[in-house]
């Protein structure tokens, strides 16, 4: 059988009073996603666990069938090996963001979202000069305020350190989304264990932030932003630190398919390369429209095709609902009008990652929509409340693309799982 599995980025949401107290999924005019879920069964999804707030590394992995009580290499690692970027065990790997900061006291998080390639790419050249005491760093620039940053040291360093960004905390060896104030500033690490690896690497840490500071407040690139009228970006954000590579059964030893993925970010990429699934790379991650075709042309007997849809998530961070319904009315013009009719002889699973309510501007831990396809529709819309009544009912994120495939979990030794 063929299989089309879609998550939608952040896309659920909470009811808005600015949208008459409906959701932006709710409000959002989707004729071609209306299709699809009156064909379908509905069910709402807890991602990864109740009261996690979770990033999308983890989100995903749990939504692709993999969890991890233990062991969890942690974002900065999956984004380093999407990025390619080496990664030893013991290595420390950071998901890092180039920020805007007074001082300590962060003015934006993402450097005003403008950051262009080119851009950091320059940034990344000045980073990678940093030296440290006793220690190697490398660091490369992903999309835009993206980077990663690996830190190699002449012995075994330890992720058992906390974050530098504010906006996020480590729960189990991974990352998940926690309220800011709007006048945080950028946290020193601190040691999460008692051992000599970990009090080093925070050490690490904390020299790398300070230096990477002062380059950066000399920075030429900074120097023409500011005179532009825009922020600079001054500062490196660090989060959701790893020490290792994980040891996982691939995609195909997991669910007994072959798995495609159509991949945009380093996250996605990482993931893909960690499972040992293939890899269609979209050129312009705006182009929702080469999504769609590169889909539909990847859909094959025995795969699952996998795609990650973004855009829903920043209208959330930035608390825009009427932004967030035009982005998903957007997704079903240019995504789901050409996926509709691929229902008669594909099973198409359809879901979030996770929520990031508009009222809140952060991910949550609400549950999110679910659809699959089948002879037995619940002839409802796809939205948050008819999820809650569907008759999927509620699932774990682990557990959805078993039901999604119809294939029962296989014990592969998964850590965690």
């Amino acid at each position: 059988m063929k299989f089309g599995y879609v998550l939608l980025d952040g896309c659920g949401d909470r009811p808005v009073p600015r949208l008459n107290y409906t959701t932006p999924l709710e409000a959002a005019y989707t004729p071609n996603l209306d299709i699809i879920a009156a064909r379908s069964r509905l069910g709402s999804v807890t991602t990864v666990g109740k009261g996690i707030a979770p990033e999308s590394d983890i989100a995903v992995f749990n939504m692709l069938g993999y969890s991890f009580g233990k062991g969890y290499p942690g974002r900065g690692v999956v984004e380093a090996v999407g990025a390619g970027l080496e990664v030893r065990d013991g290595d420390l790997a950071f998901r890092a963001n180039f920020a805007s900061a007074r001082g300590k006291r962060i003015v934006d998080r993402r450097a005003g979202r403008n950051l262009t390639q080119e851009e950091g790419g320059r940034l990344a050249e000045e980073v990678g000069k940093i030296s440290l005491k006793g220690a190697t760093v490398f660091f490369k620039t992903t999309v835009s305020y993206r980077g990663v940053l690996v830190i190699r040291a002449g012995r075994p360093l330890s992720a058992a350190v906390s974050n530098t960004d504010p906006a996020y905390v480590r729960i189990g060896g991974f990352g998940a989304a926690k309220e800011v104030t709007g006048a945080d500033e950028v946290m020193r690490c601190v040691p999460e264990a008692g051992t000599a690896a970990a009090a080093l690497a925070a050490e690490l840490v904390n020299e790398f932030t300070a230096k990477v500071q002062k380059i950066l407040e000399k920075s030429e690139v900074n120097r023409d932003r500011v005179a532009a009228g825009k922020l600079p970006a001054n500062c490196v954000l660090l989060r959701d630190a790893g020490d290792h590579l994980p040891v996982l059964p691939s995609f195909e030893e997991r669910h007994g398919l072959k798995g495609t993925a159509l991949v945009e970010y380093p996250a996605e990429v990482g993931i893909a390369k960690l499972l040992g699934m293939g890899m269609v790379p979209i050129a312009d991650r705006r182009d929702v429209k080469e999504k769609a075709s590169k889909f539909l042309s990847e859909v094959r007997e025995g795969t699952v095709v996998y795609v990650h849809i973004k855009g829903p998530d920043e209208f959330g961070h930035d608390g825009d609902a009427q932004g967030k319904r035009r982005s998903i009315e957007s997704i079903d013009r240019d995504f789901f009008s050409a996926v509709k009719g691929m229902t008669d002889d594909v099973r198409l699973g359809v879901s979030c990652d996770h929520a990031t309510p508009c009222t809140i501007k952060m991910h949550s831990d609400d549950p999110v929509p679910l659809l699959v396809t089948g002879p037995k529709g619940d002839g409802k819309r796809f939205t948050e409340a008819n999820a809650k009544l569907g008759s999927l009912g509620h699932r774990l994120g682990k557990d959805v693309l078993d039901l999604v495939t119809e294939t029962p979990v296989r014990q592969n030794g998964l850590s965690g799982s």
